[in-house]
């Protein structure tokens, strides 16, 4: 058995016992993948990360920045109370369509604000609006932008809110000062913002599973 299927099939122990899809998971994943959208939504077992995230968090308000099909939307959408509010932004306005129509089925439109353009563009948009501080934020998103998005969490948050940005191995290049590809020099560049931001602690983590070898990065807005 290879390293790859050993990860696949552990996570797939542990999805069906812990993080099990239900018809709505399912069916925004099936209807995502229909629709031509890429398979990079984050898996079943990640998802239930994030909605205990949000739970232990206690949080109320949600911004995520990067819906694809909206199947990490409808993780944090359950976990939030019934008049919770999650926004996540989304560049594309056909994978936006297919989020819409994922989270309506899933009963959660009321609370879902789907807002569609290039995220730097919809963030100066939302702070405009001069909302209530994020609880939560969700990065998940281009690479090339991590920096940004972790400034403007930090600007639409509170002390305590959570910012966990995703996808941080790189497949372990993440290590790779020389490195010209954005979508790494952006992740460093992110993690040196919160090693070195006086208003964050964080740490990340590396993981196997049905992603291949990826990670997270999770920070705490503390001042």
């Amino acid at each position: 058995m290879s390293e790859s299927q050993r990860w696949d099939d552990v996570d797939l122990y542990f999805a069906s016992r812990l993080a099990p899809d239900d018809d709505a998971l399912l069916a925004a994943l099936r209807d995502s993948d229909a629709a031509g959208l890429p398979p990079i939504a984050v898996t079943s077992t990640q998802g239930k990360f994030l909605h205990l995230l949000a739970q232990i968090q206690g949080a109320r308000t949600v911004l995520e920045i990067g819906t694809l099909g909206g199947y990490s939307t409808i993780w944090l959408a359950r976990a939030l109370p019934a008049e919770g509010r999650v926004v996540t932004l989304e560049h594309s306005a056909k994978h936006a369509d297919v989020a819409l129509r994922n989270i309506a089925r899933a009963g959660l439109d009321r609370m879902v604000d789907v807002r569609v353009g290039p995220a730097l563009e919809s963030l100066p948009k939302l702070a405009d609006e001069n909302p209530a501080p994020f609880d939560l934020v969700f990065i998940d998103a281009d690479k090339a932008n991590n920096p940004h998005y972790v400034e403007w969490a930090l600007r639409l948050s509170r002390t305590g809110s959570l910012i966990v940005l995703d996808n941080v191995v790189r497949g372990g290049h993440v290590t790779d000062a020389t490195s010209t590809d954005p979508a790494i020099t952006g992740t460093r560049t992110a993690i040196d913002l919160i090693s070195t931001h006086p208003r964050l602690t964080g740490t990340a983590l590396q993981t196997v599973g049905a992603k291949g070898y990826d990670g997270f990065a999770l920070a705490r807005v503390v001042e």
